[in-house]
């Protein structure tokens, strides 16, 4: 059976820097009927676990480590006996927003990932955090780029562990080097292409956001 692809919006808070913001965030869900990969659990497990259902959860594999993308990742795990899997840069964040949560399992370049028949590559993109990552599903010409990579630019770098450079190189580099039909699904809010967003590279290094 082909594995597909599902989105789930939670609703919940962003903080950090003594800040806090509500925000909506995409939770992903890649599979077939019998299992099942979720990236990012955001906010509240429970309409996480609705669009589960009775699924096997193969992993919980996470972009990176704000608190809006992970808060949901413990329970999730506990109920479903399914690892959770961060890049080792983004540890420090992961303590700062689950200071009583276990380290996640490590997650690295290069590492692929098997669900439904199907393969999802990561693809280090640090920038809005040390150790975000993007999933590259090339059988459905589609990639989970968390907060790097939205309609109309790169993810914020203007708090701690982020910086511009870093996630204009890592953009470049990774993600605009994808063919262009490649659909983009983000973190929060709507979907782009590679296509479209290639175009305004310069344009965001030029305003510098």
């Amino acid at each position: 059976m082909r594995a597909r692809i599902q989105r789930v919006v939670t609703r919940g808070t962003f903080s950090l820097d003594g800040g806090t913001w509500n925000v909506e965030n995409n939770v992903w869900l890649v599979g077939d009927d019998e299992s099942v990969l979720v990236i990012d659990a955001s906010h509240d497990p429970r309409p996480i676990i609705n669009a589960i259902g009775y699924r096997r959860v193969v992993a919980i594999a996470c972009t990176h480590a704000h608190d809006d993308h992970v808060t949901a990742a413990p329970a999730l795990g506990l109920i479903t006996g399914a690892p959770i899997l961060l890049h080792p840069a983004d540890q420090p964040l992961w303590k700062e927003s689950l200071p009583d949560a276990a380290l996640p399992a490590g997650l690295g370049a290069g590492q692929r990932l098997m669900v439904a028949g199907t393969i999802l590559e990561v693809l280090h993109t640090p920038g809005h955090t040390p150790g975000s990552v993007c999933f590259y599903l090339p059988s459905m010409e589609t990639v989970f780029t968390g907060d790097t990579l939205f309609r109309g630019g790169p993810g914020a770098t203007g708090r701690s562990y982020s910086d511009f450079p870093t996630i204009i190189a890592s953009i470049r580099d990774q993600l605009l080097s994808l063919p262009g039909t490649t659909r983009v699904h983000t973190g929060h809010g709507p979907d782009t292409s590679v296509g479209s967003e290639s175009l305004s590279l310069r344009d965001w290094v030029s305003r510098g956001y």
